[in-house]
């Protein structure tokens, strides 16, 4: 069973979001909350699979309660999900970039919403190879790199090799038949990776690829 948690200051989306996924019988809606502080508060209540969160919320915004999410060690478990009203913007970025594992469209179709968040439960990102082409060239060729590691402590070649190619949008199948290895073996590097960077998912190995130099903006 998947459990969700519901955040949005407006009560008409959540409720409509709830009774689409109320119909589902893997999916559990167990809270709705209206402002950012109660969100966090409910979290740490109910310990959700996933978060669907306003980014624009009244007394904390979506931003900080993802933050907040991620710093906490309890919370390891869930994943969060931003929603917003006008799709890729710099409010989308800083929140995959403090954790979040991706973003939809509040006009989003029902099908679309029952899959995103399944594959949100399973830990993959929610970040389209289009979608990651216009993240990355429109919010980090101004941001200051950081560095990739190299050596015992940072990632391996097989493993920033892995990492540029999550960050391209290829499947964990589709990787380990560019890297003639077996899916599990490809699964392997992929988990690696994501437990040397602090990484809770794919959405952040993504941002790290590009923000690091090791995937250029606009390359193959």
């Amino acid at each position: 069973m998947i459990r969700v948690l519901l955040v949005d200051d407006q009560p008409l989306l959540r409720s409509g979001f709830r009774a689409l996924l109320d119909m589902e019988d893997d999916i559990e809606v167990v809270g709705e909350a209206a402002d950012g502080l109660a969100a966090l508060a409910l979290t740490r209540r109910h310990r959700p699979d996933i978060v669907l969160l306003d980014i624009q919320m009244p007394v904390m915004d979506g931003i900080e309660v993802t933050r907040r999410i991620v710093a906490d060690p309890t919370l390891t478990v869930v994943h969060v999900v931003v929603l917003t009203n006008y799709g890729l913007d710099e409010y989308v970025f800083d929140a995959l970039r403090a954790g979040a594992a991706g973003f939809l469209v509040k006009d989003i179709v029902p099908e679309d919403l029952l899959h995103a968040v399944r594959v949100a439960a399973r830990g993959d990102a929610l970040l389209a190879p289009s979608i990651t082409r216009r993240l990355i060239d429109r919010f980090t060729s101004a941001r200051p790199r950081v560095d990739v590691g190299v050596g015992p402590a940072g990632l391996t070649a097989r493993e920033r090799e892995t990492v540029a190619l999550v960050a391209r949008g290829l499947s964990t199948t589709e990787i380990a038949d560019r890297l003639v290895i077996s899916p599990s073996t490809a699964k392997t590097h992929i988990n690696r990776a994501m437990a040397k960077l602090h990484a809770r998912d794919r959405a952040q190995l993504v941002i790290f690829a590009y923000e690091s130099g090791l995937v250029a903006p606009g390359g193959g």
